[in-house]
């Protein structure tokens, strides 16, 4: 179905171009990933873009959903795919498109009153983006996603000049999107080492996906055929020339932050990624900290909140750092030498592919170890922050397995996972989804998994064992609300079991041991109880000695989940 034009730029707009985006960016991800040769080659810039404009999508979505019949002004739709970008951004090309975003919003999100902008507030934006994206690099270079951004603005500052064109945002989108598009075409004799490789920036291709999302969104039209013509033929020539296709730099914007353009020699050992809670003058400090410890600074964000990236040796370091500046957390710690060749004197040969491997979400520290030491790669699940399809996809492919298990544990996790699989098929990787809805049923899952058997075989045994396990978790309201057992109040104590309320209580203690009779009453030989971080510290000895003096020949087991969200889970099988 073709795309409804958006005639200005409201939130709506912002909607739409999202969607867009992140949809291009799909479609385009293969390729970006494959083009990067400067400076790492770990191959993951495309996909570090995709899952930045997919947690700017999820936040802009929210806002939408928070409005029963109206529509969100467009202030708020920007501020929040800024807010989503800059918390969900991955890699250095992730970090720079989050500011990127956010300096566009800065200018949509001027006048709060503002229902929509035409094409002259459109081109501030623009403007205001790539000048803002070039102050949070530290050292920028041209021939980066930094040049492209800055010829888009160019471009659609030139749009001023013809009559009436300046206030269509259409006219204006389309001249950035081929100032962009020229400007990539350009970059590999900006920089010697995409010359010698026969390949346009990688950063800047994805941010000309971006430009032409924004097109379609206010013409309705899919820039195609030419619009990409010349760097693709850039790109199929160096892969003839180079033989290498396959190797991939992870983030183009760290060709931006190299001072010298050399790709010989060691780089920093470590990949540094942080969100940071900080006053202004603590930043500014923060940034010539860690300008002298490594390269490839980028610090982004504002009004108390910032994402930094950063390449160090020593990476205790740049946290400290952090912690010395304000509130450091999600910290992210990548070693280079592990999955790509950053440190390399010359070239490593391709690590080998396992069999097989299990992939699970996981909603703690505590249980991610547990599937860890079992011999799984996890996705760790925050609470009240699900993974996107991307992390789940960029955890498949981290397992570096012919064949892959998908352990989702979450009910509403079920289409985010059917689409990673999805993703990971396409890529040639053989993957069944078992649909786990909690992670006490993984934990029963990987019990019976054997690499060994066939892996249909493998796969019906791990979804018997899943689907003979009742699940069931106790946690605390939030809020009011109606439930299968009641009303329930904030703050009163919540048994759920298989998903629906089944207790209203005030003790937790009182409520888990409802909740674990109620699953005995229907058998059972095997309790597993995994405990969060605000569980009472007697719980588990409490419900031991139930099931022991109750319940003959059922064994009870207890792990530490750590920071789950729920104070209980609780499984019986």
């Amino acid at each position: 179905m073709a795309q409804v034009p958006q005639t200005f730029f409201d939130a709506l707009a912002v909607r739409t171009w999202c969607g867009l985006a992140l949809k291009a960016l799909g479609r385009a991800r293969e390729e970006i990933d494959a083009i990067n040769v400067y400076p790492v080659a770990d191959g993951d810039t495309g996909t570090n873009l995709y899952l930045t404009m997919e947690s700017a999508v999820a936040a802009v979505e929210a806002v939408f959903a928070a409005y029963d019949e109206d529509r969100p002004a467009l202030a708020d739709a920007a501020r929040a795919m800024a807010h989503g970008a800059l918390i969900g951004a991955r890699g250095n090309s992730g970090t720079i498109l989050a500011q990127l975003l956010r300096g566009m919003a800065q200018v949509l999100a001027a006048d709060s009153e503002t229902a929509h902008t035409d094409g002259t507030g459109l081109r501030l934006a623009l403007r205001h983006a790539a000048d803002s994206a070039r102050q949070a690099v530290a050292h920028p270079v041209e021939g980066t996603v930094l040049s492209v951004a800055s010829a888009a603005a160019d471009a659609a500052d030139e749009v001023e000049a013809t009559e009436g064109a300046e206030r269509e945002c259409g006219a204006v989108a389309r001249a950035a999107y081929e100032g962009a598009r020229e400007a990539l075409a350009a970059t590999p004799g900006q920089l010697a080492v995409l010359e010698r490789a026969g390949v346009v920036d990688a950063g800047g291709r994805g941010l000309v996906a971006v430009l032409g999302a924004l097109v379609e969104t206010f013409t309705g039209e899919v820039p195609g055929g030419s619009a990409v013509s010349a760097p693709h033929a850039r790109v199929e020539s160096g892969r003839a020339a180079t033989g290498r296709a396959e190797t991939a730099d992870a983030d183009t914007v760290r060709a931006g932050e190299c001072s010298d353009g050399s790709l010989e020699g060691d780089g920093p050992a470590f990949e540094v990624i942080y969100l940071l809670e900080a006053e202004d003058a603590a930043v500014d400090r923060l940034r010539g900290r860690l300008d002298a410890l490594g390269d490839s600074l980028v610090v982004v964000g504002g009004d108390g909140l910032w994402n930094v990236h950063v390449h160090v040796d020593d990476a205790g370091a740049a946290v400290e750092a952090g912690v010395e500046a304000g509130r450091p957390y999600r910290i992210r710690i990548t070693h280079f030498a592990v999955g790509d060749v950053h440190t390399r004197g010359g070239e490593r040969p391709p690590r080998e592919r396992v069999q097989r491997a299990v992939v699970a979400v996981v909603p703690g520290e505590g249980l991610a170890g547990l599937y860890t030491e079992a011999g799984a790669t996890t996705v760790l699940a925050r609470p009240g922050e699900p993974p996107a399809s991307g992390e789940i996809v960029e955890a498949v492919r981290r397992a570096h397995a012919r064949e892959v298990v998908l352990l989702p544990n979450d009910a509403d996790l079920r289409h985010t996972a059917a689409a990673a699989a999805d993703q990971a098929r396409a890529e040639g990787i053989r993957v069944a989804l078992i649909p786990t809805r909690s992670a006490v049923q993984g934990i029963a899952a990987l019990a019976v998994h054997e690499p060994e058997r066939r892996f249909d075989e493998d796969v019906v045994s791990m979804t018997s064992a899943a689907g003979a396990t009742r699940y069931a978790e106790v946690a605390v309201a939030e809020r009011q609300s109606w439930t299968m057992a009641g009303i329930c109040q904030a703050g009163d104590v919540l048994g759920l079991i298989d998903g629906d309320v089944a207790v209203i209580g005030s003790d937790v203690t009182a409520a888990a041991e409802t909740v674990l009779d109620r699953m005995l009453s229907a058998g059972g030989e095997l309790v597993t109880l995994v405990l969060g971080d605000e569980a009472p510290e007697s719980i588990a000895d409490h419900l031991e000695a139930r099931v022991r003096e109750s319940y003959l020949a059922v064994d009870t087991v207890v792990y530490r989940g750590g920071r789950q969200g729920a104070l209980l889970l609780i499984g019986v099988e």
